[in-house]
C-alpha cells in the first residue's frame, strides 16, 4: 500500500499466519510459559563454561517444547482475523469456558492505563491489589510489548484501535503534516489526525455505551463516537485520582442498561515521576504504591456493589521506562565536519530523532553523511545513534506505511539522547521511546474477570492484540486491524526457534557466562540482522536461568 493512502484507510498490513513466518514479536505468541522448567531449581544457576551452558539450552529446549506442545487459550474465544472485518463471535463459544455473570446481565470491560508503568515496578514494593488481580487473572508474564515508538499517544491509540502507529496516525507525540504544515500536539481534537477505529466508537456503533476518562483520542467526534458528556471526560491532569476512581464506580449504580459495556481509566503516574527521577528512585515506589491504592478503592467498590466478580479489568501500560543522564548525550552540532543539520529539519530529537530535510535535498544523502560522522569514532556517542531511511528500518518495527512519518529516523541506543548542541545543563532523569525490542520499555498486562483463567501466565506480546481481546469478550463485531491471526496460539514450537539459534551460541567462547547470550542480541540489534525468535530466545533464556 503507498504511503500516502495511509492518511485515508485503516486497511492493515498482511498479518502473518500459521503458514507465514512470524516476526520476532508476533513468535512470542505461541508459546505457553507454563512449563514444568523451575527458575528456582540449582540446576538453573550461572554455567562456568560453553559446554555446560549448550547442555542446559538443549534441555531447555527439550522440557519447553513437551510443555508447548499443549495449546493454551488465552481467554475462552479466538481472535477474529485482522485482514477482514471480522465476523461476530458465537455467544455460545465464551459461555462454555466463562464464569457466568451474578448480578450484572451483561459484560463489562474496564480497561485500565497507569502510564509509563515499567514491567517490573509492581515488584518494587508491596502492592497488594495489583496482585491480587495477578493471582486470580491471566498476567503477561513478561510484560506487554510496546509498539513503535514507545511514546505515550501511539501506543495507547495502538491499544484501543488495534493497529500500528503507521495506519492509525499518531505517529509521535507531536508531529508535522507534511503536505500543510499543521502540527498535532496532544492537544489536537480534529478527526483527520486520528484514523482507525478504536474501541469506544466500535461499541457506539453497534448502539452500546462506553465511557472514557482521559485516553488519548477519546474526545474526537469521529463516527458513531460523539463524546457524550455524561460518559466522556475531557482530559485535566489535575482531577485528583480518587475521584476519577469514584466516578468510574458511579456508573455501576446506574440501572443495568444504562452501564456502559465499555469504560477506560488513565492514570499519569509513575510515568510523571519517572521523567523526573528514572526509573530506580523512592518517588517511583510511592508512586507506584498510590496506583495500588486506587486499584484496592476500585476493588473495594465493586466488591460493595456486588460485581467485582462479573467486570472484566484489563491494566495495562502504555510504556517503560528508562534512567538518562548527561554522560549519554548525542550532539547534531558535531556532525557539521560532515553535514549541517538544521533545527528546521528537525521534528523530534529523542529518543526518536525524526528528520525532514528540505526539498531539493535528497534523504539519502543525508543519511550517508550523518553516518559517516557517527561512526568516525570523532563524534561523541556517535555510535551509539544509527540512521535509516524510515523504508530501511527493520520491519518489526511497522514505522514504513505513512506520509506522516519524516523520510530519516534515528534510533539511540538504550539510556541514550540526541540534542542539537551542547548546554551547560545537568540533567539525569528517565525517558522512552525507544526500540520497543528493549527490555526496559515493556509494561504490564494483568487481565481479571469471568473470560480469564485464574493463576494464568501467558507469553509476552504486542499491544496491538488488545482491541481483539476486548471485542471477543464483549462479543461483537470489530473493525480492521493488526492484530494477529494467529493470537493467541499457534503451532511453531519453542523448540524450533532455540535450535534456529544453537549455531550462534556455538560460538561463545570458553568460560562465557549468561550475560554472554545478552551480547549475542546486542551485536544482532546493532548489525540490525532479522534473526526469527531471537527475542523469544532472549526471553526463555532469561527466565530459564533466574534465581
Amino acid at each position: 500500500m503507498g504511503s500516502g493512502s495511509v492518511l485515508t484507510s485503516t486497511k492493515p498490513t498482511q498479518i502473518p499466519t500459521q503458514e507465514d513466518p512470524p516476526s520476532p514479536s508476533t513468535s512470542l505468541l505461541s508459546f505457553n510459559t507454563d512449563s514444568a522448567t523451575d527458575p528456582s531449581n540449582p540446576h538453573h544457576k550461572n554455567t562456568t563454561n560453553s559446554i555446560i551452558f549448550i547442555s542446559l539450552v538443549l534441555v531447555t529446549c527439550i522440557a519447553l517444547s513437551a510443555a508447548s506442545a499443549f495449546a493454551f487459550l488465552f481467554f475462552s474465544s479466538s481472535s477474529p482475523s485482522p485482514s477482514v472485518p471480522p465476523t461476530e463471535i458465537s455467544s455460545a463459544s465464551l459461555q462454555t469456558t466463562a464464569r457466568p455473570l451474578t448480578k450484572l446481565n451483561h459484560s463489562v470491560v474496564l480497561l485500565i492505563s497507569s502510564d509509563g508503568f515499567r514491567f517490573g515496578y509492581q515488584f518494587k514494593t508491596p502492592a497488594p491489589n495489583i496482585h491480587r488481580l495477578i493471582a486470580n487473572g491471566t498476567e503477561a508474564e513478561t510484560g506487554l510489548i510496546p509498539v513503535f515508538p514507545t511514546l505515550t499517544f501511539p501506543n495507547h491509540y495502538s491499544i484501543v484501535t488495534g493497529l500500528y502507529p503507521a495506519y492509525h496516525g499518531i505517529i509521535n507525540n507531536h508531529f508535522a503534516d507534511p503536505k500543510t504544515g499543521e502540527l498535532f500536539t496532544m492537544a489536537s481534537h480534529e478527526p483527520k489526525w486520528w484514523l482507525g477505529e478504536p474501541l469506544w466508537e466500535t461499541v457506539a456503533k453497534q448502539g452500546l455505551k462506553a465511557s472514557t476518562y482521559f485516553w488519548p483520542g477519546s474526545e474526537v467526534h469521529k463516527g458513531s463516537w460523539t463524546c457524550p458528556q455524561r460518559f466522556c471526560m475531557f482530559y485535566n491532569g489535575s482531577v485528583p485520582f480518587d475521584e476519577r476512581v469514584d466516578t468510574v464506580l458511579s456508573y455501576f449504580d446506574l440501572p443495568d442498561s444504562e452501564i456502559p459495556v465499555f469504560m477506560t481509566l488513565y492514570f499519569e503516574d509513575p510515568d510523571h515521576q519517572g521523567h523526573k527521577v528514572g526509573p530506580d528512585d523512592p518517588e517511583i515506589t510511592e508512586a507506584v504504591a498510590g496506583i495500588d491504592r486506587m486499584i484496592g478503592k476500585l476493588i473495594d467498590g465493586l466488591e460493595q456493589r456486588g460485581v467485582f466478580e462479573d467486570v472484566t479489568i484489563i491494566m495495562v501500560g502504555d510504556h517503560g521506562m528508562v534512567g538518562t543522564c548527561d554522560k549519554k548525550l548525542i550532539f547534531l552540532d558535531d556532525l557539521a565536519p560532515w553535514i549541517d543539520i538544521s533545527t528546521e529539519w528537525v521534528q523530534s530529537y529523542t529518543p526518536l530523532l525524526a528528520i525532514r530535510p528540505p526539498p531539493g535535498l535528497a534523504p539519502s544523502a543525508v543519511v550517508a553523511k550523518m553516518n559517516e560522522g557517527l561512526q568516525s569514532g570523532k563524534v561523541q556517542n556517535g555510535k551509539n545513534l544509527k540512521i535509516y531511511l524510515k523504508e530501511e528500518l527493520p520491519s518489526r518495527l511497522h514505522y514504513t506505511e505513512s506520509d506522516r512519518i519524516p523520510p530519516i529516523i534515528g534510533m539511540v541506543d538504550e539510556g541514550f539522547k540526541v540534542e542539537q548542541k551542547r548546554t551547560n545543563r545537568q540533567e539525569c532523569g528517565g525517558a522512552h521511546g525507544y526500540d520497543n525490542a528493549v527490555f526496559s520499555m515493556r509494561t504490564i498486562f494483568i487481565g481479571h474477570g469471568p473470560q480469564f483463567a485464574r493463576g494464568r501466565k501467558v507469553p509476552s506480546f504486542e499491544n496491538v492484540q488488545i482491541y481483539n481481546l476486548v471485542t471477543s469478550i464483549l462479543n461483537i463485531q470489530g473493525a480492521p486491524n493488526n492484530g494477529s491471526v494467529s493470537f493467541p496460539s499457534t503451532d511453531r514450537t519453542l523448540k524450533n526457534e532455540l535450535m534456529l539459534q544453537l549455531p550462534k551460541l556455538l560460538q561463545m567462547k570458553e568460560g562465557t557466562r549468561l550475560y554472554g547470550i545478552m551480547m549475542v542480541f546486542d551485536e544482532h540489534r546493532s548489525q540490525e540482522v532479522e534473526v526469527p525468535g531471537l527475542p523469544l530466545l532472549q526471553e526463555t533464556l532469561l527466565w530459564t536461568h533466574r534465581t
